[in-house]
């Protein structure tokens, strides 16, 4: 048995590349045990993955985690979000799953915006414009290029659906995924009929809306799983919901995440609905929203450069009046879906540090113009700037965000901030308690915090008149003359 004060609770992460478990001791927050297995995605325009692969990984992790996973008193799933999952009349799939970064269906939501009164009219209903990765637009997709697999489907998932229902037998989900798909009105908190009717999607083949703090079912036989028959199950949710309940957020608290791309968002107590589509008008998995705007650019094109420069990503120099605009694999905010980088005002003395620190700049520049539109007008514009993901270890990152900013900003020591909400959330289910304040208890967002310094407008100025001025190039499509 486990030394724990408390029952231990698991929380998954099923993310685009892996499956992720920990074992949480529900009294005090601390992990008393881990695992990780991998799972492959195709590769190309169109990304799948077989979500059997989840459920062998869900099982491979749960089995490096020991006797501690056996002890477990409650589970909760985040995963990935907008994967549209099919499934038979046995429950096996029909087809891989089509990812959140599968960009086929790109033609589908241009037309689907159109055909539902544009994108002010899909804002109000839904708190977001469908962009490609949102599930109405896969499964538009698939409608008209396999409308076999559209048969055959006897049951439609999200990807924490997908492992939640294989745990307790009941198809399930909670609004902060659902608030991913495009079907699920904010309004109204439940599923669209007339936006269901216009893709053909029989209501009858979603899950159950799972309210928050509400038990989603319990572990059934036959699982091949460590945990007891009867062990409960939370709801789950969508990844970065989880993550803002591994956090414990409260509303008007600004989180930026590092990642391959970018992420800017804060809970609010206010329904978002941004009719340009910058900010995803995603519900939170507590009651409250969670707006959220993306950029593709972040620490996957700042390492791109560093390596053409033959630099450390830690290489930087100052004092430079280049601006490099890092927009390798186009843009989503801004939206220039078809441009490349530019970078402007290279001279005889630019060294390669300060072109370096020029790509840091501009992919933060497109963080901070997001985090503006995602914070409420009266949202503390002094308060810490939470720096999540692979880059808020770096030096280089937090120094750009800091200076570009003029916030506080803090690091949080926590890691695996997914797989924490959703232990946080199954932990709740056990004593009662908001998830976010059990996170809040367990001191997750916990770390240094790096003093605000004066805001280098003048970087920020520079920047934005670049992009102002490079517009026409930067919306002229690929491969254009």
């Amino acid at each position: 048995m486990s030394a724990a004060e408390g029952p231990l609770v698991v929380g998954v992460d099923t993310s685009t590349q892996s499956t992720k478990a920990l074992v949480v001791d529900a009294a005090t927050g601390q992990v008393v045990a881990s695992g990780q297995a991998p799972h492959t995605v195709s590769s190309g325009a169109g990304r799948e993955s077989d979500p059997r692969q989840w459920w062998d990984a869900l099982r491979e992790a749960l089995h490096q985690c020991g006797d501690a996973a056996r002890e477990a008193a409650a589970v909760s799933i985040g995963g990935q979000q907008h994967g549209l999952v099919t499934l038979d009349a046995q429950g096996e799939p029909v087809r891989p799953a089509l990812l959140w970064n599968d960009v086929r269906s790109a033609p589908q939501a241009r037309r689907l915006i159109e055909e539902l009164g544009g994108p002010k009219s899909w804002a109000e209903r839904t708190g977001s414009v469908p962009g490609v990765s949102f599930t109405v637009t896969k499964w538009a997709w698939l409608t008209e290029h396999e409308p076999e697999a559209v048969r055959a489907a006897k049951a439609v998932r999200l990807p924490h659906d997908y492992l939640t229902e294989r745990l307790t037998g009941e198809g399930t989900t909670d609004r902060g995924d659902a608030s991913g798909t495009g079907w699920w009105a904010a309004g109204t908190e439940a599923y669209d009929e007339e936006i269901l009717a216009r893709v053909g999607l029989d209501p009858a083949l979603l899950p159950r809306l799972v309210r928050p703090g509400e038990v989603a079912g319990t572990v059934r036989d036959g699982h091949g799983l460590p945990f007891s028959k009867g062990t409960l199950v939370a709801a789950g949710t969508g990844d970065n919901a989880a993550a803002a309940l591994g956090l414990g957020l409260r509303p008007g608290v600004p989180v930026m995440s590092l990642g391959t791309s970018g992420t800017v968002y804060a809970v609010s107590q206010h329904r978002p609905a941004d009719p340009t589509g910058t900010v995803a008008g995603f519900a939170d998995a507590r009651g409250d929203w969670l707006p959220l705007a993306c950029t593709l650019n972040c620490t996957l094109a700042v390492d791109r450069v560093a390596a053409l420069l033959g630099l450390d990503r830690e290489a930087v120099e100052p004092g430079t009046d280049v601006t490099l605009l890092p927009y390798l694999d186009g843009e989503r905010t801004p939206n220039l879906p078809h441009s490349s980088g530019i970078l402007h005002g290279l001279r005889h003395d630019t060294t390669a540090g300060q072109l370096l620190q020029a790509a840091y700049d501009g992919a933060v520049h497109s963080l901070l113009g997001a985090l503006e539109l995602v914070l409420d007008a009266d949202a503390d514009p002094t308060a810490p700037l939470l720096l999540i993901g692979g880059g808020a270890r770096g030096t280089a990152w937090q120094q750009t965000v800091r200076r570009l900013s003029g916030r506080p900003v803090q690091i949080p020591e926590a890691r695996e901030l997914v797989a924490l909400g959703a232990a946080a959330q199954a932990a709740g289910l056990l004593t009662g308690e908001d998830a976010a304040a059990v996170a809040r208890r367990w001191k997750t967002s916990a770390g240094p915090v790096l003093d605000a310094v004066e805001r280098d407008e003048a970087a920020l100025t520079r920047i934005s008149g670049v992009l102002s001025d490079a517009a026409p190039l930067l919306e002229r499509s690929a491969g254009s003359s």
